[in-house]
């Protein structure tokens, strides 16, 4: 396995509050890592620290080789790692496909353009010309994804993209994420859904109280049902 992007030990603040104790992290190329915890334990600071829009104070993060710490988050964007917020961050006046178009990056090389992302979200074909305020929660998380797939990102960051979602909605994302798998996608979920993490990781790791406190393969993970209640009340 090909290892393309690495979080060693990483301290991050919120101001005077320690957030994140010696966060390590590697993710392999073409692999599903779901970061499991509770809310409050530190899973989107995570991310914030891997895109530097919340620097950490101390560790590295390692992406293709190149240290990220003095990296601006639109130049790790254009490096090849995309966010997909927890808060989704639509354009709620513009259309689909103005939002669409937003995260596309002109010279990138990759298989995203407006046709494969109308490929695996048809729905958002339906609603080019809708503006992406009009949309229901789950059509706009489906837009933030693809938002960021017109990037042509070699990691996708996922922050609870099951969060707030019908059952019905949980598992067409479900799928939305088996098939960008299938197509050689490099993830990194945050989740507290643990079913969904079951259903398409390759990978847990669970944070709990900014600590890293558990790594297994998704088939050791299912098996260990008391690690699941320890940190995860299943």
């Amino acid at each position: 396995m090909e290892k393309i992007l690495s979080v060693e030990k990483i301290n991050t603040y919120y101001g005077k509050s320690h957030i994140l104790f010696d966060v390590s992290l590697d993710i392999y190329k073409n692999e599903v890592l779901c970061l499991l915890g509770r809310n409050g334990a530190g899973k989107t600071t995570t991310f914030k620290s891997i895109v530097m829009l919340n620097p950490p104070a101390s560790g590295k993060v390692i992406f293709n080789g190149k240290c990220l710490n003095e990296f601006k988050p639109y130049q790790i964007f254009r490096l090849g790692i995309g966010l997909v917020p927890e808060d989704r961050r639509i354009f709620g006046p513009l259309t689909v496909k103005e939002n669409l178009m937003l995260g596309a990056r002109v010279g990138r090389k990759g298989i995203w353009n407006l046709d494969m992302v109308y490929k695996y979200f048809p729905i958002l074909k339906e609603y080019e010309s809708k503006p992406g305020g009009m949309l229901s929660g789950g059509e706009q998380q489906m837009l933030t994804i693809a938002r960021t797939l017109m990037g042509n990102p070699e990691v996708l960051l996922l922050d609870e993209p099951s969060e707030g979602l019908s059952p019905v909605m949980v598992n067409t994302l479900k799928e939305i994420v088996l098939g960008l798998k299938e197509a050689g996608a490099t993830i990194v979920l945050s989740e507290q859904h643990v079913k969904f993490a079951m259903a398409v990781s390759d990978r847990v790791s669970i944070i709990d109280k900014g600590h890293i406190v558990y790594e297994a393969s998704i088939e050791e993970f299912k098996k260990d049902l008391e690690i699941q209640k320890k940190y995860l009340a299943v």
